[in-house]
């Protein structure tokens, strides 16, 4: 299991489009229509089942919230942070 990191730590390395809710870290994307928010939803899917860390995942009408926290930890931690990234940098690809 992963330990719980520091306020401090998340804050250095938070992606700078994420942010901070308690114990989660937060995005919402904004998308032009329906769709591409679901195709979206399901790419965060096939990166979470292989990084085997599943975040909290809303589909709203052009938006997609995503929601990241290490339940087992009780925080925010590495993986947390790793698939913030893989997100990120898979989204602006």
């Amino acid at each position: 299991m992963s330990d719980v990191l520091s306020d401090e730590e998340v804050a250095a390395r938070l992606p700078e489009t994420w942010d901070r809710e308690g114990d989660e870290i937060v995005r919402v994307y904004e998308f032009d229509d329906y769709l591409r928010g679901v195709n979206f939803a399901q790419m965060v899917g096939e990166i979470a089942e292989a990084q085997f860390h599943h975040p909290t995942i809303t589909i709203e009408y052009k938006t997609v919230e995503i929601r990241l926290t290490t339940h087992d930890a009780g925080g925010i931690t590495e993986n947390d942070l790793e698939m913030a990234t893989l997100i990120e940098s898979e989204q602006s690809a």
